[in-house]
């Protein structure tokens, strides 16, 4: 029987690759076959997750995200060396705490700039039929907070809103070159960033915050392995949807 959930040969492609969600993704995809393309400002980071992987079926990029007109060159030089892209999981991303009275219009350009334009910016490119291989699967890494609110979080909550929504459309404008492109939206996961968000906080607070997901805080294999199930054969009849990873925090 073929597994439809294995990722030998894919090209995945994934950005902010050096840490949290999108460095499991890495790990996660490479140990189904995956080849995968790492994406990050932290050279260093990602030197140390290939290291981790291993120099077969792995390569890193330290690129500036903000920096739109550096993409294609990036994704020439994949695509020259190892084929089409089958799949690209965008999880670099911003999330600032800022109540609107203090809220800057650079902050909330920065913000957008990443979580929700370089999304659209790989997007359009990757869906060139020159990189694009069969079948491709793209992937942004969105978050409760797009249908949600939290209190400062203005700039996040509506970036990650236009982000899943634009899902949709580039679902319904790629889907005639068999591109399909979905969100997944978790709640708190337990990443570096959070555990030091957690070192700040009173205890009381972060118990708090567990009990508001019923099945307790994710992990980042939690996110990427349904990364996984988007990236793979096993949903191929999948696309513009918002997948929430959560634990149960949003159904409350």
């Amino acid at each position: 029987m073929v597994n439809i959930f294995s990722l030998q040969d894919h090209n995945i492609i994934i950005t902010g690759a050096s840490s949290g969600i999108g460095r499991q993704c890495a790990v996660t995809c490479r140990s189904l076959g995956a080849n995968v393309f790492l994406l990050s400002r932290n050279a260093e980071r990602l030197d140390e997750l290939k290291n981790e992987i291993g120099p077969s079926g792995c390569e890193c990029y330290a690129i500036d995200l903000k920096r739109f007109g550096e993409y294609e060159g990036v994704i020439q030089d994949i695509v020259s060396r190892h084929g089409k892209i089958t799949g690209f999981i965008h999880s670099a991303g911003i999330d600032v705490t800022i109540p609107v009275n203090s809220l800057k219009s650079e902050t909330i350009k920065e913000v957008f700039d990443i979580n929700v334009f370089a999304f659209f910016e790989f997007a359009k490119i990757l869906s060139k039929n020159k990189y694009s291989g069969e079948y491709a699967s793209y992937i942004a890494i969105s978050s409760v907070m797009s249908f949600l609110a939290q209190k400062g979080k203005i700039a996040y909550c509506a970036s990650k809103a236009a982000l899943t929504n634009g899902v949709k459309v580039l679902a319904l404008e790629l889907a005639n070159k068999n591109i399909r492109v979905n969100a997944v939206s978790p709640a708190i996961v337990k990443t570096a960033m959070v555990g030091e968000l957690f070192s700040k906080i009173p205890q009381e607070n972060i118990r708090e915050i567990e009990r508001m997901h019923p099945l307790g805080l994710g992990s980042p294999v939690d996110v990427a392995n349904a990364c996984v199930f988007l990236l793979s054969n096993g949903s191929r009849w999948v696309t513009g949807s918002n997948l929430i990873v959560d634990g149960g925090y949003s159904a409350q």
